[in-house]
């Protein structure tokens, strides 16, 4: 019989501890998840270079359009819209060096990248946000209209994650693994709190899939958010893909 010293033991122990809890949080998602993302082409997200797109938003009293070219490896975001004045503003920053960039970039640029960005990729987002909890709910109603589709809950944690601390993304996915429409429950105190909106106007841009229509509510009055003028430049090419 052969005996191991106490912190060869103690190794081991660590060893199979982490083993264990690897398998139980690869147990506790769902296979739902993976295979939604790859619908929207996570296998071929690698492969681009530069996303552009502008997300649009139609809400009583507020009409927004802001225009984003983002380059996910390096990090770099150029920016076009209006500042709370309704003045044109430009501005091209490094997230990765964002504790360098003015208050505007940090306290209001950055934060609308984020919200359009969960807009435009968010089945990416719940399959990277690993802190994130996600169940598999089976079949349910639909929030808007008529049918049925499988519900997938992503909560995140109170303490930090996703676009605000304690969101919830209800998704209403149907056989072919797309969004059909999906409830946001935001955990700060900022409105909305409750938005529920249709996914479709299905597009794609090179191996991206995007939806680009969402229509319905938010805390009870309507609601439309269109993202318009979607392509991606792939790895190796200076030419840009339009979303077709």
């Amino acid at each position: 019989m052969i005996k191991f010293g106490r912190s060869t033991t103690i190794r081991c122990l660590l060893f199979v501890l982490l083993v264990l809890t690897s398998n139980s949080w690869a147990q506790q998602r769902p296979p739902i998840l993976e295979k939604i993302a790859k619908t929207y082409g996570l296998d071929s997200y690698g492969q681009i270079e530069a996303i552009r797109y502008t997300w649009n938003a139609q809400f009583p009293g507020v009409n927004v359009s802001r225009t984003w070219e983002w380059e996910p490896k390096t990090t770099k975001v150029s920016y076009e819209g209006k500042d709370k004045d309704g003045k044109p503003v430009k501005v091209t920053y490094m997230r990765s060096q964002l504790s360098s960039q003015s208050d505007a970039v940090k306290n209001q640029i950055e934060p609308s990248f984020v919200n359009d960005n969960y807009w435009l990729l968010f089945p990416f987002h719940a399959y990277w946000d690993t802190g994130a909890t996600v169940t598999d709910q089976g079949m349910h109603k639909l929030p808007l209209g008529k049918g049925s589709a499988k519900l997938v809950s992503v909560k995140y944690p109170a303490e930090g994650g996703g676009y605000t601390p304690g969101d919830t993304w209800d998704l209403y996915v149907g056989k072919d693994n797309r969004i059909e429409q999906f409830v946001y429950h935001r955990g700060g105190p900022k409105p909305p709190h409750l938005v529920t909106t249709t996914w479709a106007g299905y597009k794609k841009a090179g191996p991206l899939l995007v939806s680009t229509e969402h229509h319905g509510k938010a805390d009870g009055k309507p609601l439309t958010v269109t993202i318009s003028n979607v392509a991606v430049r792939l790895a190796g090419s200076d030419k840009w893909i339009n979303a077709q």
